[in-house]
């Protein structure tokens, strides 16, 4: 009897065994989604999933694929592909030098413009070509090869092209002062950041002190409330500065040990470009006393701004892959919010804001066969916490995408997680994924996966997430 037992036992395993390497690719996910809800970390979180066949564009599997749900920076993906559809990707950014008056004797009697396209590169720190001296030194070699050496005027600088208002709405509070909060303006400037040092105190718990900025900070005062936490327990500091600011202030803690850094938002780009810009000059012995001015005095206080008569060169970005390759690679919002209006400003529109972008970029998926209810955007990066898409709307666009001549420098801008070509994105209880990935049977597919409202640790809800695509491996 018990080698009866001991028989049918074995049968059972095998059998079971056969059923499970015999289930179909739907059949293997649905138990995967199933184990993923069954989670107590899922129970009031809502969880969505599509996979399609890459080469067919047929569905394999959905789970509430027509939800919209926070897709935090998989969002990026709409704006990116947009991107290299209508501007191209060898477009660049131009910034315009040049001048009204007259030049004489090396004395520019009149103007100097400098005439902002929203370039988010100007000033990065990611290629030779945009690092500011960079940028500065290719200013000061344009008046100097146009023999140059005083200017007898103003310098403006015109940031007309977008709204004087940077920020889209839905931001919150929290995240506006810091580096990936940063507001995008007709003139950006070292993407819109700085370094705030400051050094811990001796004790946990102790005040800690303000070493200095990098670069010198010329547009903000700070209150600094940021303590001495554990050692080894990281950045827990957060800036508290509004757009346009001069005051604000810093909370949180940061680590026993050296001088530790926190990254915030500049909060006038224009006005610390126009600073450094000045040093620059007097550096270059280029004589300069006259004010500088920003196109938002024209606004706010309803004067005259003449027009750029003369050109005299102009600062070109990196062409549009390499832009979208760090947009999509380190996430940067920045570059989002600026190609978001920019797909607008290339029609010729001055001032334009967040809301022009968002309604453009709707409108073109929609002509792609993509549901406008489907993607409720607030931005270009999906910062807000207020954005709602569907994981059906991500695989269209990464299905789009596949179909175009620019395909390999877009796939080539998706990072890798867990073995596997996609964008992540990470926001207040909300994480998602969006990606490609090749089998082992050769199969492509493309997919989108989004969990909102999970309890306890992101990473563990992320460990649980990449066990249901591993499915597709």
């Amino acid at each position: 009897m018990q080698v009866m037992r001991s028989i049918f036992f074995l049968f059972a395993c095998l059998f079971c065994s056969f059923m499970v390497v015999a289930q179909s690719l739907p059949q293997k996910l649905a138990t995967a989604v199933q184990q993923f809800e069954a989670d107590a970390q899922m129970k009031y979180a809502i969880f969505s999933l599509y996979v399609a066949d890459a080469r067919t564009g047929t569905l394999v599997y959905e789970h509430n694929s027509n939800v919209g749900l926070a897709p935090a920076s998989t969002q990026k993906l709409f704006t990116s592909a947009a991107a290299f559809e209508l501007l191209g990707q060898g477009f660049r950014y131009k910034t315009g030098i040049g001048y009204n008056g007259k030049i004489e004797k090396g004395v520019l009697t009149g103007d100097l413009h400098i005439n902002g396209s929203g370039d988010p590169t100007l000033g990065s720190w990611r290629w030779k070509d945009t690092k500011p001296d960079s940028v500065l030194n290719r200013i000061v070699a344009i008046l100097k090869a146009n023999k140059i050496t005083k200017i007898d005027g103003r310098i403006l600088l015109n940031d007309s092209v977008f709204s004087i208002q940077p920020i889209p709405g839905g931001w919150i509070w929290d995240d506006i002062g810091n580096y990936y909060g940063a507001g995008c303006w007709g003139i950006n400037w070292r993407e819109n950041q700085y370094d705030l040092l400051l050094k811990p105190g001796k004790v946990e718990g102790e005040l800690t002190s303000i070493a200095g900025t990098n670069p010198d900070f010329q547009a903000e005062d700070l209150i600094n409330l940021i303590t001495t936490g554990k050692k080894g327990s990281g950045d827990n500091g957060y800036i508290y500065t509004s757009p346009y600011a001069t005051f604000g202030f810093a909370q949180g803690t940061i680590p026993l040990g050296d001088t530790f850094k926190i990254s915030g938002a500049i909060t006038n780009p224009p006005v610390q470009f126009s600073s450094e810009l000045q040093m620059a000059l007097h550096k270059q012995k280029i004589d300069h006393d006259g004010p500088l001015k920003i196109y938002i005095a024209k606004v706010a206080n309803k004067r005259s701004w003449p027009v750029m008569q003369e050109t005299l060169g102009e600062l070109l970005s990196p062409p549009l892959d390499s832009i979208n390759y760090w947009f999509l690679r380190r996430s940067i919002n920045l570059y989002g919010e600026a190609l978001l209006k920019t797909l607008v400003s290339q029609k010729g529109e001055k001032g334009v804001t967040t809301e022009q972008g968002v309604e453009l970029v709707r409108n073109f998926w929609q002509q792609q066969g993509i549901d406008r209810a489907a993607i409720h955007i607030m931005d270009g990066s999906g910062l807000s916490p207020q954005n709602r898409v569907t994981t059906r709307s991500l695989v269209q666009v990464l299905q789009y995408a596949k179909t175009r001549p620019w395909y390999s420098s877009f796939y080539n801008c998706l990072p890798e997680y867990n073995g596997m070509k996609m964008k992540s994105g990470s926001v207040g209880g909300a994480r998602a994924f969006a990606g490609y990935h090749t089998g082992k049977d050769g199969k492509e597919y493309i997919y989108a996966i989004i969990v909102n409202n999970y309890d306890g640790a992101a990473g563990e809800a992320v460990k649980k997430m990449y066990k249901v695509l591993d499915v597709l491996k």
